[in-house]
């Protein structure tokens, strides 16, 4: 009996060892907090962003492809098979027929070779649309996640704030009591811990939902979503002589689909022209005809295989809807292509705003950091000041009250110009180098197959 007790206790250590070993271990891996790079590469792999511009692009490499078909052979089989009463006439354009076979392709059309350098500038154009796609869904990805980040550490620094407001409150109760300081004081005390809690609430408030975005653009669960910020990369300085805007107008795939587009508007104009031109397609046809139909009856001979094959030549004479409607396409290409300078305007003026900004957001941080230091030596002094007996603790805790909040001032500076530099990295196209890890780009888990490229 001993032994079987011992025989069933060293088969349950192992296996109970090895439930809380693999237990503790997921544990302290779902605690892990989520890297900045893997945040992005997720952000990408999971985004409904860039399954809708692949889809996109497969859309307009179909349409290419029909067009471009258009020029091979259309065959079709089926059957005309009808009931005749006298003269055996057509049905749908055909003599009725038990089995028959028809062919048709395009042998010369001006119009439709526009009409497919058209379909090509817009695939074109859908490429350089999932570019910028890609851009959007990473510049998302990387500002939620260092705002993230940020009022991670101001909710802490609010924490610290609130505990220094109230032991501030608190104090000047005691001394109120005393008789010592008014009402008046007692009341600034609870509005300044009122504000702390007012302001730790809007932080909270925005934290959540950017938890809820990562988490979204991830597909990670809430609890997953924990910032790391030594996994931050360092972004790269901006210098006020270099020449972004060239480079922007240079690399913006915004200017590039919109150049397509307009390409694409042209092609389309020339295509509407070319429809008045003369055209001439191969078709044929292979009729079985049927006795039933009475054919014998109405025609001297009488077979029932019968087949046509040749060509369709089309010269339009007269057309004045087709004149018209090209008339139209031109105008339409005429918006698209100053619709492509208004692009290039609108990029070198954002280009050059969010350069000009850098200097103005990094002397802000300057002065934040500054205001910080001098609250902390204030802090320091008012410390020295207590032991020395010339200060109280109220003093002491208002100045930790006020270096958090320069502490708090510094971290929205921050942020600010990260926001700043990250925008500029995306418009000179340098956003997807900075964020993505090198071995990134893996393929996507999305269910849309990979779109084809031009």
């Amino acid at each position: 009996m001993v032994m079987r007790v011992r025989l069933h206790f060293s088969i349950c250590c192992p296996v109970l060892f090895a439930a809380v070993t693999f237990f503790a271990a997921a544990s302290s891996q779902a605690a892990e907090p989520l890297a900045f790079r893997r945040a992005i590469d997720l952000a990408l792999r999971h985004s409904t962003t860039m399954a809708i511009a692949t889809a996109d692009q497969v859309r307009a490499h179909s349409a290419v492809v029909a067009g471009r078909n258009l020029f091979m052979p259309r065959v079709e089989i089926g059957s005309g098979a009808a009931w005749t009463y006298g003269y055996p006439l057509s049905i749908e354009g055909s003599a009725p027929t038990i089995f028959n076979v028809t062919t048709q392709q395009f042998l010369f059309n001006p119009s439709q070779h526009e009409f497919l350098r058209s379909y090509q500038s817009e695939w074109q154009a859908t490429t350089h649309l999932s570019d910028d796609k890609k851009n959007q869904v990473i510049l998302e990805a990387a500002t939620d996640y260092v705002e993230l980040d940020t009022l991670t550490s101001m909710l802490s620094i609010l924490q610290q704030q609130h505990d220094a407001a109230q032991r501030a409150e608190q104090v000047v109760s005691d001394r109120v009591k005393e008789g010592v300081d008014s009402e008046m004081e007692l009341t600034k005390a609870k509005l300044a811990s009122a504000r702390v809690r007012m302001k730790t609430a809007q932080a909270q408030n925005t934290a959540d939902l950017l938890r809820q975005r990562l988490a979204q653009l991830t597909g990670l669960p809430l609890a997953e979503i924990q910032t790391a910020s030594e996994s931050i990369p360092k972004l790269p300085e901006v210098h006020e002589e270099e020449d972004l805007v060239s480079k922007a107008l240079q690399y913006s795939p915004a200017i590039k689909v919109a150049d397509q587009q307009a390409e694409a508007e042209h092609f389309t104009a020339k295509g509407e022209h070319k429809a008045l031109y003369p055209s001439i397609d191969l078709a044929g046809q292979y009729g079985y005809f049927a006795k039933y139909n009475n054919f014998q009856d109405f025609f001297k001979k009488f077979q029932r295989n019968n087949a046509v094959y040749g060509v369709v030549v089309r010269v339009p004479v007269f057309n004045s809807a087709q004149k018209a409607k090209a008339e139209a396409a031109d105008a339409e290409a005429i918006i698209a292509r100053k619709q492509v300078q208004e692009v290039k305007d609108q990029v070198s003026s954002e280009t050059l705003k969010l350069q000009r900004s850098i200097r103005q957001l990094t002397e802000a941080k300057e002065v934040a950091r500054l205001e910080h230091e001098l609250a902390q030596s204030d802090v320091e002094a008012a410390q020295a000041r207590v032991q020395a007996g010339t200060a109280t603790i109220k003093d002491q805790e208002q100045a930790r009250v006020h270096e958090h909040e320069t502490y708090i001032n510094l971290l929205d500076a921050s942020f600010a110009l990260d926001q700043a530099q990250m925008q500029l990295l995306r418009s000179t196209g340098d956003l997807e180098r900075w964020a993505v890890a090198p071995d990134a780009g893996a393929p996507s888990d999305s269910s849309t197959n990979p779109a084809p490229k031009p």
